[in-house]
């Protein structure tokens, strides 16, 4: 009996949530009115009517609009999915085309593949079982038309180009190392305070860095260059993982590349003021209008997992299009 009563709970706020999305992301109760074909009294209404349900506050009214609580947040970045899936679902229901089928052709960038792009082919692949992936992983610009491919997963500085970039999301560079080699190094060099005091410690460089870094100090707010000289080297975020986990140095890393370490406690954040180099990625397309069904449903994969990768909880996918 409780399990039904649960389930019809379920059914009976599952309207109010996706009503509680369209707020949510706008950050307006007019424009969700809108959207929706409601008007801003019914909207309100069943935004009281769900916060009354789960006993949160999860929105605040100000003068320049709507400010989403920690709890909204946290509700959101669960709820969107289902907004998507219901028109995902919607969506297929309506197309005639046949089911997407053949060679599905994506490049990404190393590592991205790992709890990222891997596990989103996966549910694609249960999804639309007719296609076929091939993954190709480099750190190179690919252009879609001449290496034929569906999509191009790429972080960095987007070139000139007439395709769509779409946002999966921004990472910063973070100085990490394992607790054992700071332990080692504690008593011969002190503790890692500072900038500066990384030239008595091994520093190991990832492919792009030099002995000049572009770091920036977020105590005061400002942009600055600072020689190293590295004590190892090596042409891959793997290995540059690997050897930080083996005691060798500390090392300037992508956040979604050691999120997961940090979390375990296998790493740890040294000089948590400084960051390095910042990375945007973005799901590169070629398609002007509407985009293909499993285009579109790989883009929110890679989001949601990229954010779950590197916020440690699943991300809303939001994005926008830009040439």
């Amino acid at each position: 009996m409780d399990s039904l009563f649960n389930y019809m709970n379920t059914v009976k706020l599952a309207p109010l949530l996706l009503i509680f999305v369209e707020v949510a992301k706008r950050r307006s109760f007019s424009a969700a009115a809108k959207q929706l074909g409601l008007s801003k009294s019914a909207v309100s209404q069943q935004i009281k009517r769900l916060e009354d349900a789960t006993g949160q506050q999860l929105l605040v009214r100000n003068t320049r609009g709507v400010v989403i609580t920690a709890v909204g947040e946290a509700l959101l970045a669960r709820s969107e999915r289902l907004s998507e899936q219901m028109s995902l679902a919607l969506s297929e229901l309506e197309s005639v085309k046949e089911q997407p089928s053949g060679k599905f052709k994506v490049s990404v960038p190393p590592f991205f593949e790992n709890n990222i792009v891997i596990p989103a082919i996966s549910q694609l692949c249960l999804e639309f079982p007719l296609i076929q992936p091939e993954i190709i992983i480099t750190g190179r610009w690919q252009d879609l038309i001449q290496q034929n491919l569906d999509v191009a997963i790429f972080g960095g500085n987007l070139k000139e180009c007439n395709y769509r970039a779409l946002s999966i999301g921004k990472t910063a560079e973070r100085f990490c190392a394992s607790p054992r080699y700071l332990q080692e190094h504690l008593q011969e060099h002190g503790p890692l305070v500072c900038i500066e005091d990384l030239s008595s410690h091994k520093f190991i460089a990832t492919p792009w860095q030099n002995t000049e870094l572009d770091l920036f100090d977020t105590t005061q707010n400002r942009q600055r260059l600072y020689n190293i000289e590295h004590s190892a080297k090596t042409n891959t975020l793997a290995t540059v993982r690997e050897m930080v986990l083996n005691h060798m140095g500390i090392a300037l890393c992508p956040e979604f590349l050691v999120q997961a370490d940090l979390r375990a406690e296998r790493l740890v954040q040294v000089l948590p003021t400084v960051t390095g180099r910042a990375w945007h990625f973005y799901f590169i397309h070629q398609y002007i209008g509407e985009k293909p069904i499993h285009i579109r449903r790989f883009y929110q994969l890679i989001c949601y997992h990229y954010n779950k990768v590197h916020l440690g909880s699943v991300g809303d996918g939001n994005s926008h299009e830009t040439w």
